[in-house]
């Protein structure tokens, strides 16, 4: 713009005098341009992010970064008020906080056109940074947000130059008109504006007049257009890999297991209305983890690796190795250890799969109990996330798996598609990674997992819980017989005993469903003579070693919750 240096204030009227209307449309067409610029880094780096993988997206790898560095109660916070969509919330987040950013970093480029421009590579350094740093990353997956941020830098440039062009030559003139001049012309003497003005304001353009509006709006749709086109390209080419994934688990038609479970004993399913079922399904299956995008691997190309301290023969085996070993079929349940006292974050299933401690004793290894120098088994996922489990527990006998098949059918994605581990009687976050590519034995002293890192004990074997199922939480149920119904559990020792009080009075033993396993979670019912009023309900449970729950309220950090689950309903 002549006579007007860049890196200048642009002035948007003549001694300030602009209409506050006019002021205020170009304040909100820069803040809308800035928010386009981000839209346009957005739709180009998912664009790019095709051409590497999904997990380079900004906002993934900015999710993903912000779900690493957050602290456990927060994360805690998250899980326990969000659920599931704990995820959807944190993207929605970021989103929005891009969203102010981008709006503010317009307005700024509205009167400092250079600097404010150039502080859309801010985004471009956060996300290329995030996304590098990944445990999963690498200097590749910096590219889409460096080049998404490049070109929304360009493209803010270029609208805020629509939104300050003719500032400096257009000024507003409607506090100083000239003085009316007399025209001679026939008809008589009348007042006329001076040279090139019409209602006391400089050029052509009106109040808004300072700047170019048609070109802002075409420079602004081609922009979104552009960005949309980019973003959707993208989308569908990320898409068709998963397409692959999703087409190499169609293919698979698992093979009987040479070891089944057992039938679920009469009776272990007491079908009280409000009860969980005997069995999860795999849609109402929990899902708690740190994958934003859920990793689609092709069955056809999985490898998993074993190796590390004490492995005498590496081996690398592929997904059809495994369906063509002894595959075993069990119930098990398995709880995170984010659930708290009487959470949702635990289910029933039917898995089946590979003996681990075959595989780990093909490959050599001999747990501490038989003299093996390594007494940690670290599980990475194709994500970068790492569990450690103790050798000791994988390869005691228990059913410790090498899933690949849940409730009837090849694993879903969400929960671990192709091969999964699972070991009974431990939290999920010592025992049960997802999307399993590397085994890896080593020590407890000398490699701390990501849990770890953050403050989460080594070792977590899962404690001895009871929850009420029904009656909800503020139900409000007729005086009368009212059925207390719900689940304890005690991985790998089993439930003995339920007990139900009521408002603090004695305890009162509950008829235990028939047990199918020590590994799965047991149905309860107490019949309560229920009177009207308002009234607390608590549960216990007692294992098989005799230990009987504690009434003292602790959280999921580190190592799970305890405590006596609770209900208040009002009897009518």
């Amino acid at each position: 713009m002549a006579g007007v240096s860049e890196d200048r204030k642009v002035p948007a009227s003549d001694g300030g005098h602009q209409p506050w209307p006019a002021r205020l449309l170009r304040a909100a067409l820069a803040a809308a341009g800035g928010l386009i610029a981000g839209f346009s880094a957005l739709g180009v780096a998912e664009l790019v992010s095709a051409a590497i993988r999904p997990e380079a997206s900004p906002v993934t790898a900015v999710g993903g970064a912000v779900i690493d560095r957050t602290p456990p109660a927060l994360k805690d916070f998250a899980v326990r008020h969000f659920g599931t969509n704990d995820k959807l919330v944190l993207q929605l987040g970021i989103l929005a906080l891009l969203a102010v950013f981008a709006m503010a970093v317009g307005v700024v480029a509205l009167r400092y056109r250079k600097a404010g421009s150039s502080v859309v590579l801010v985004f471009g350094v956060v996300g290329a940074l995030a996304a590098a740093e990944r445990p999963d990353g690498g200097p590749l997956d910096a590219v889409p947000s460096v080049v998404g941020a490049v070109l929304a830098c360009g493209v803010l440039y270029l609208l805020a130059g629509r939104l300050t062009a003719g500032a400096a030559p257009f000024r507003f003139q409607a506090l100083r008109l000239p003085a009316p001049r007399t025209s001679l012309a026939a008809g008589g003497p009348r007042e006329t504006d001076g040279p090139g003005e019409t209602d006391g304001v400089a050029g052509t353009g009106g109040v808004a007049g300072s700047f170019d509006r048609r070109g802002f709006v075409i420079a602004a749709t081609a922009a979104v257009a552009a960005s949309a086109g980019a973003g959707v390209l993208g989308r569908q080419l990320n898409a068709s890999g998963a397409a692959e994934a999703a087409a190499s688990r169609a293919d698979i038609v698992l093979p009987r297991a040479m070891s089944p479970a057992r039938p679920v004993p009469a009776g272990a399913e007491l079908r009280i209305p409000g009860l969980s079922s005997f069995h999860t399904s795999n849609k109402d299956f929990y899902r708690v983890d740190t994958a934003l995008v859920v990793p689609r691997v092709d069955a056809g190309s999985w490898r998993l690796r074993i190796h590390g301290k004490g492995v005498a023969k590496p081996l690398t085996v592929s997904y059809h190795d495994l369906l063509r070993r002894e595959l075993i079929e069990r119930d098990i349940t398995l709880t995170c250890v984010s659930n708290q006292v009487g959470g949702p974050y635990v289910g029933n299933a039917r898995w089946i799969g590979v003996r681990l401690a075959d595989l780990l004793r093909e490959a050599g290894v001999r747990p501490p109990a038989e003299g093996g120098p390594a007494d940690q088994l670290v599980a990475r996922s194709v994500d970068g996330m790492t569990i450690g489990s103790p050798v000791d527990t994988v390869m005691d006998g228990r059913d410790a798996l090498l899933v690949v098949g849940m409730n009837g059918e090849p694993l879903p994605f969400e929960h671990g598609f192709p091969v999964r581990m699972l070991v009974p009687g431990l939290y999920g976050y010592v025992s049960a990674c997802k999307w399993l590519e590397d085994l890896e034995l080593t020590t407890f002293a000398e490699y701390d997992p990501y849990w770890v890192k953050r403050t989460w004990s080594k070792q977590a074997p899962i404690k001895t819980e009871s929850r009420i199922d029904t009656p909800r939480p503020f139900a409000s149920p007729k005086a009368g017989t009212v059925p207390v119904a719900g689940v304890a559990w005690a991985q790998h020792r089993g439930i003995t005993r339920v007990e139900v009080r009521v408002d603090g009075g004695r305890w009162s033993e509950a008829k235990l469903a028939a047990e199918d396993t020590r590994d799965t979670w047991r149905q309860w019912m107490w019949p309560w003579e229920a009177t009207s009023g308002s009234h607390t309900l608590e549960v216990r449970a007692t294992d098989r070693d005799g230990y009987t729950q504690t009434d003292k309220r602790v959280g999921t950090v580190p190592n799970g919750a305890t405590g006596w689950h609770s209900v208040v309903v009002a009897v009518t």
